[in-house]
């Protein structure tokens, strides 16, 4: 037997094939996977997990807060979260918010703990409640497809309303299958509009997505992340379980066409050719195959699979947070003339709060981008 060469600049864990960076993120990654149950438990405590959805708490959403106080906010921490998911089909044992559910939970998860510590980041609702989806979901009932266009102009009007009013740091967290829909708005709102701010979209799942290991490669779960299944019934029994009943969970397995190896699972755990939505045709659409709405085994969930991974996207995206305020405080943002092709003179006035003397509206910024409009 020979033993493991470590390349420098990784830490080494309990599976031979895993590694984390020696960086902030590797090692709060470590910690988090060396933890103990307790210590789990723990940090979903630290962010109040599980705590029913907010969707209608007043002060947790921007558009749910007074505004003096969402100014008063922006002053302290000018991040916003924009938590993106879904209308789908998840099974007669989910609700078909499930995935919009998730994800808001998580981002006000950090909400909770960052207003703890004094500067809160702010959360914008959910502006994609119906979502966009791949071609394999069309015609499952349950399910609302928005077009594709449609998907990236609502991001990019969103995008555009947030920065005018001071939200120049921007993260979309996303819940679904639409990803490569909502990377599309944030290239083109660039392109479009050549604003200075930091603008990121997260698959939140992939992010972490050591922790939704299968048990065959040292994880704790029991079949590898698919959809509706073990996996995404366990995020719902530990974030809503008043939404689930396991009663009606059932046990399915898609059907392909083409030996396994090709095409990745839903947060990539094997780095496999292609994603799963980098084709079509080489597995039965979800109607055909899998019409319960369930891809997996949606039997086996439990809320504890689901607290390690829970807990390290809620480590991560604070992690995310304080990086980019001790980068650029409040009211600060990258330097224009490296970020963009527009003028630090030129857009003096647009970056001023808003309201205050001299300050100019966004919309009435002169277009230099090449981005277009559908």
């Amino acid at each position: 037997m020979t033993n493991r060469v470590i390349p420098p600049g990784l830490l080494t864990t309990d599976q031979p094939d895993l590694f984390f960076e020696d960086n902030e993120v590797g090692r709060m990654k470590k910690a988090v996977w060396d933890a103990s149950d307790a210590e789990i438990d723990a940090i979903l405590a630290d962010y109040g997990i599980p705590s029913p959805v907010e969707w209608g708490k007043p002060g947790s959403y921007i558009q749910t807060t007074v505004r003096w106080q969402v100014e008063a906010n922006r002053k302290k921490n000018d991040i916003v979260f924009i938590p993106v998911g879904c209308t789908e089909l998840h099974g007669q044992h989910l609700p078909s918010a499930s995935d919009t559910l998730y994800v808001s939970q998580i981002c006000e998860g950090v909400r909770r703990y960052t207003a703890r510590r004094g500067a809160a980041v702010n959360l914008a609702l959910p502006p994609l409640n119906y979502g966009g989806h791949p071609y394999h979901h069309v015609g499952m009932p349950g399910t609302v497809i928005v077009r594709e266009h449609v998907v990236r102009e609502m991001m990019i009007d969103v995008m555009l309303g947030l920065w005018n009013d001071g939200f120049r740091k921007q993260l979309i967290v996303n819940n679904h299958g639409q990803l490569w829909m909502l990377e599309s708005a944030v290239q083109e709102f660039q392109k479009r509009y050549q604003l200075p701010g930091i603008f990121r979209v997260i698959d939140w799942h992939r992010a972490v997505r050591e922790f939704f290991r299968a048990t065959d490669r040292g994880g704790r779960l029991d079949t590898n992340f698919v959809h509706a299944d073990e996996s995404e019934t366990s995020l719902g029994l530990l974030l809503h379980p008043d939404m689930v009943d396991m009663r009606y969970a059932v046990d399915t397995e898609g059907k392909a066409y083409l030996p396994d190896g090709h095409f990745d699972k839903s947060v990539d755990p094997f780095g496999r050719p292609s994603r799963w939505s980098e084709g079509e045709g080489h597995f039965a659409i979800e109607i055909a195959a899998t019409p319960e709405g369930v891809v997996g085994k949606a039997k086996s969930g439990t809320a504890q699979k689901a607290k390690r991974p829970v807990a390290a996207i809620l480590k991560y995206l604070t992690l995310w947070n304080d990086h980019v305020l001790a980068a650029f405080p409040p009211g600060k943002a990258p330097p224009v003339e490296e970020v963009t092709l527009r003028t630090e003179r030129d857009m003096e006035p647009y970056l001023r709060e808003p309201l205050s003397k001299g300050w100019k509206p966004v919309y009435a910024l002169p277009r230099i981008g090449q981005g277009t409009e559908v």
